[in-house]
């Protein structure tokens, strides 16, 4: 995994220590797939210095992408059997619906909600719960907006099937979008994923949904904002 969310109950640092925590808080720090979207620009501001337009518009570049590829650390609650959102962004769907048919899973309708990434927000996406990986799937697909609900079953997509230990399975699905043309997914089949683990990541505008047990209670509703990893989307039955 690119990054572990800290853990509750982390001593706080003193000192030195404080003030550099305070920074890395103040600046979330790159994630390693930014880092040639980031060094591009640079080096055309570097190459180009005595040209002020040129060495403006490449450390312009360099900040937004470094914006962009952002990957904050994040705490997710410790209460057991609940269900984290995975991406940061805007709920655009609390329903039910048929899950993948590459995972092979049947046509019996799941609780869903998906949400929406806009170039604005962080774009990292976060293990919603604990379990291991029963199957990644990769379908190719197209790249409509990703704010359209056919998105979900049209556009190009990546997902993820993870099995908590009392056996309930949840699935969460990287979907590009209209502007998104690369999905990064870092789990494989048989890894063993902690709740608000960094998985995977895309790029640039997209949208992730997550399929919970039949029978789950959403918690969420369309319109609200969620944090990827803190945000709770439903509690599993025990």
């Amino acid at each position: 995994m690119a990054r572990r969310p800290t853990p509750p109950g982390t001593p706080e640092q003193t000192g030195l220590g404080h003030v550099a925590d305070l920074v890395r808080k103040a600046v979330p720090p790159l994630h390693p797939a930014g880092l040639p979207f980031v060094a591009a620009p640079l080096a055309v501001a570097t190459l180009g210095y005595r040209r002020k337009w040129l060495r403006r518009t490449g450390l312009l570049a360099a900040a937004a992408c470094a914006a962009f590829f952002r990957h904050p650390h994040r705490v997710p609650p410790n209460r057991p059997g609940v269900v984290v959102a995975p991406a940061d962004g805007e709920v655009a769907l609390v329903d039910t619906a048929v899950p993948p048919a590459e995972l092979g899973l049947g046509d019996a309708p799941l609780p869903r909600v998906s949400i929406f990434l806009s170039v604005l927000d962080v774009h990292v996406q976060r293990v919603p719960v604990s379990g291991l990986v029963e199957q990644v799937a990769y379908l190719k697909g197209q790249f409509l907006s990703a704010d359209l609900p056919e998105a979900s079953e049209r556009n190009e997509r990546n997902s993820v099937v993870i099995e908590t230990a009392s056996g309930q399975r949840v699935i969460v699905v990287q979907i590009a979008g209209l502007l998104a043309r690369r999905i990064v997914c870092e789990a494989k089949a048989g890894d063993k994923l902690n709740i608000g683990d960094t998985y995977g990541l895309i790029r640039f505008g997209s949208r992730v949904d997550t399929y919970f047990p039949a029978g789950t209670t959403l918690l969420v509703t369309p319109g609200q904002r969620t944090i990827g990893a803190e945000t709770v989307l439903a509690e599993l039955d025990s």
